[in-house]
């Protein structure tokens, strides 16, 4: 009875949150929030000699840079621009509390350190992710590790009573689907088709998934991962600083193509 009242709860405020919103942002993209994923104590995943917060918070600066130089009419706003440690509703709030018309978090993958070498120099490439219930495989264990961030936060229990490894918790997230689900999946489109046509990257496509940074978001909102640094090949690409800047442009080509579609409109 408690998750019954808590979700019906959760759908009344994403509905008047979206129609409150959606007058001011329909038209026009003026203020892009960009989220470097973890960071400070939480270094998320990691490759051989490198770890996820600090390749997030490069290609998240490059990003911000390209969006300042050639779309100065846009306002830049960062979660993070340093080393720290951001709570994870922090993170959206920050993005709620400015109004923003796009929220873009950068990430970067990993397998299981158990896993075989030979696995891990299979798998490679890179996803976006938008709010939804497709809670099953691998979307499933990048929901859990993602969200499993706020273990690391004080009284986590009273800020979200939701348990990230355990699956009854995502039941409630096939009940409140994100108003913003289609303008998401056009950004994250758009994202997947820089990164193989332009950046050469390989895409794996876009995907939906029940993360928390998304789905409290009152905005058009994507998580894209940019690699797996748990293949040797690709960690040290996205240690390179060229190649972060490839993927850096890729979004930021994809972002400004979004806008464009979206103020045609007008």
């Amino acid at each position: 009875m408690k998750n019954i009242a808590i979700a019906t709860l959760l759908i009344a405020i994403t509905l008047l949150t979206s129609s409150s919103t959606l007058k001011k942002t329909e038209f026009q993209v003026k203020t892009v929030v960009i989220d470097a994923g973890h960071g400070g104590k939480d270094p998320g995943t990691s490759g051989s000699y490198s770890v996820e917060k600090d390749i997030a918070l490069e290609v998240a600066l490059k990003l911000g840079g390209y969006i300042k130089e050639f779309l100065p009419g846009v306002k830049v706003i960062y979660t993070r621009d340093k080393d720290e440690f951001i709570e994870l509703h922090e993170r959206a709030n920050i993005a709620n509390r400015n109004e923003a018309d796009v929220f873009i978090s950068i990430h970067a993958n990993s397998l299981p350190r158990n896993i075989s070498s030979a696995r891990k120099e299979a798998v490679y490439g890179t996803e976006t992710y938008v709010m939804g219930a497709q809670n099953t495989g691998r979307n499933f264990e990048v929901a859990k590790r993602e969200n499993a961030v706020i273990l690391l936060e004080d009284d986590y229990e009273k800020t979200y009573d939701f348990d990230p490894k355990s699956p009854e918790s995502y039941i409630l997230f096939s009940l409140t689907q994100s108003a913003f689900q289609d303008k998401s999946i056009a950004l994250a489109t758009k994202i997947q088709d820089q990164f193989e046509h332009r950046a050469g990257r390989r895409s794996l496509g876009v995907k939906q998934s029940s993360l928390l940074v998304l789905w409290s978001t009152a905005m058009p909102s994507v998580l894209v991962e940019i690699g797996y640094l748990s293949n040797p090949k690709e960690e040290r690409e996205l240690n390179s600083s060229s190649t972060q800047g490839n993927i850096a442009s890729g979004i930021f080509r994809a972002f400004r193509d979004y806008k464009n579609d979206i103020e045609s409109l007008n």
